[in-house]
């Protein structure tokens, strides 16, 4: 009821009302079908913000530059077989069209590109694009619906806004590094970019709620989101414990700091990961492992007491899963109340049970590679398309179908283009 409150009964997508339409008869819909997203990003957070739109339904023009491209396009070994293009250029691209235009050159092409979209999302150095004439104070007065999202490293404001950002650098100035590795070793870096994907999700959200409000004002906005400040946000509990208790955060490993045990133990042939966030999921974790006793315990009867002594549990608890392999551990823990599981390999994650009952993995043509697997959304909806639809494009592969279709260029506004430099 609350939705049905906050929405008129037209939507606007880019400068046209259109009236609500009926799910259809014995289908689903993509719910972003129909909104045209101009993307001026590269690298990770960027690129996974507009894929994951891209998944919804929404038109994604992905511009990239003559000849150049996306700088993921070039990350590698690995590579595509029979490819210039990265393996890491498929991993946040698919379900977009490559543009390749000039921004120095080309902003005429952008200023008709953008009157045709609802959202542009960018990840350059503040300042960089309204030196070009493509910053937000320029394209509102062009496209004043557009919804305009700006992701960098520090954000518009502040003594650090013209600094480059990088996954690590954001994740070393906002704590995650001094959080991540084993207790008495050095910072560690966490396996993937995980800052640059929450501020992509971030994005990906903050445009969702822009396009709600847009539906009810008419208008666009500028959105700033940067790697930094989502961060910072990120730290969640590590923060709250900080600002509202003093306490000061260190490394744990795999280990909580708030709950034992929950943590990694090496078995005979790996590791597996358990915790018991309650009373009872300890009592049962020691059935299963067949020391009942210790659970009633003194030490160890409750989580404040099982905390206090860490180190005599865990060392118990060590020499217990360390006599068995993986694999008779997860058999013994089947049906167990706590949650557990092994520590995988990138082979043991393919070739689990329920990733490829779930089929999270699609299998797609390649044009040059033959076919190329892509992990699919992880979100499924119940009445609505959540999927991928295309593969990761090659360079300037659709400039002409954009631009023809799109704006209506013809034969000789092409060739000026090209001749010009200023597309691909």
């Amino acid at each position: 009821m609350l939705l049905r409150r906050l929405l008129p009964t037209s939507l606007t997508i880019h400068g046209v009302r259109r009236a609500h339409s009926a799910p259809e008869t014995g289908g689903k819909q993509f719910p972003l079908e129909g909104i045209r997203i101009l993307d001026l990003t590269r690298i990770v957070a960027g690129p996974y913000c507009t894929m994951v739109l891209g998944d919804l339904g929404a038109e994604v023009y992905k511009i990239e530059r003559p000849y150049e491209g996306d700088e993921s396009r070039k990350w590698g070994p690995p590579f595509m077989r029979n490819s210039a293009d990265s393996v890491y250029f498929m991993a946040a691209n698919r379900n977009k069209k490559s543009v390749c235009i000039n921004l120095k050159t080309g902003r005429d092409v952008i200023y008709e590109l953008a009157k045709k979209c609802d959202v542009l999302v960018e990840n350059y150095v503040p300042g960089k694009l309204d030196s070009l004439g493509l910053g937000y104070e320029t394209l509102k007065t062009i496209a004043p619906s557009l919804v305009y999202c700006s992701i960098t490293g520090f954000g518009s404001e502040g003594p650090y806004k013209s600094k480059p950002g990088y996954d690590v650098i954001a994740a070393s100035m906002g704590g995650l590094l001094h959080i991540t590795g084993s207790e008495n070793g050095p910072p560690a870096k966490v396996g993937i970019a995980i800052t640059d994907i929450a501020t992509g999700l971030y994005a990906h959200g903050a445009i969702l709620a822009a396009l709600l409000q847009r539906y009810r004002t008419g208008r666009g906005q500028k959105i700033d989101v940067n790697l930094f400040s989502t961060q910072v946000a990120c730290l969640i509990n590590v923060a709250s414990n900080y600002l509202n208790a003093g306490k000061e955060a260190k490394r744990w490993g795999t280990a909580h700091e708030s709950i034992v045990p929950y943590e990694a133990f090496r078995t005979k042939t790996g590791y597996i990961t358990l915790g018991c966030g309650s009373d009872a999921q300890f009592v049962s974790l020691c059935r299963l492992l067949g020391v009942e006793s210790l659970a009633q315990d003194e030490r160890f009867a409750n989580n404040r007491s099982r905390v206090s002594h860490r180190k005599e549990l865990i060392a118990i608890l060590s020499e217990i899963l360390n006599g068995k392999t993986s694999s008779d551990w997860m058999e013994i823990f089947e049906n167990a109340s706590f949650p557990v599981g092994p520590i995988n390999s990138m082979k043991e994650v393919f070739e689990d049970r329920h990733v490829k009952d779930i089929g999270m993995v699609k299998t797609l043509p390649h044009p040059q590679a033959g076919e190329v697997k892509l992990v699919g959304p992880p979100v499924v909806y119940g009445e609505a398309r959540n999927e991928i639809t295309s593969i990761p494009p090659q360079l300037g592969q659709h400039t002409d179908e954009v631009l023809r279709t799109l704006l209506g260029y013809g034969d000789a506004e092409m060739e000026r283009l090209r001749k010009e430099q200023i597309v691909q």
